[in-house]
């Protein structure tokens, strides 16, 4: 099957991607950019996969759900805490000592992946089902 490669997907889009952003974006295109790469890890992906589908968790709980060691699971964390996709919460418990931390998904976080990763997943599924010959 041949396709028209020439053809652009949308028709409004600006010629240079910086214009892309309003003038009052808060982000550059290098911050998306670096959010983007950040998901593109599959651990990472699964920590704010589970952040964004199951709330705030501890790195424990983190590293109990994917088998993760904590020093690999703080690494993993840290490189989602930088380009905003999570953020840290400490607080202390009732009863304990110290500070009890967790991490949950920020908009950032929620957008990256419903509307990113998860999004590419779901049209797969649907471009699949779509040419699938054996429904027919």
């Amino acid at each position: 099957m041949e396709t028209d490669q020439t053809r652009s997907f949308r028709d409004d889009a600006p010629d240079d991607p910086e214009d892309l952003l309003s003038d009052e974006s808060v982000l550059s295109p290098d911050e998306y950019l670096a959010m983007h790469a950040a998901v593109g890890h599959r651990t990472r992906y699964e920590i704010l996969y589970r952040l964004v589908h199951s709330g705030e968790m501890s790195p424990k709980e983190l590293e109990d759900a994917l088998e993760v060691d904590g020093s690999t699971m703080h690494y993993h964390l840290n490189e989602l805490v930088d380009p905003g996709l999570v953020e840290k919460r400490q607080r202390t418990e009732r009863g304990q000592n110290g500070l009890y931390t967790y991490y949950r998904a920020t908009v950032f976080g929620r957008v990256t992946l419903t509307d990113g990763v998860d999004e590419l997943i779901r049209g797969e599924q649907a471009f699949e089902a779509m040419y699938d010959s054996s429904n027919k």
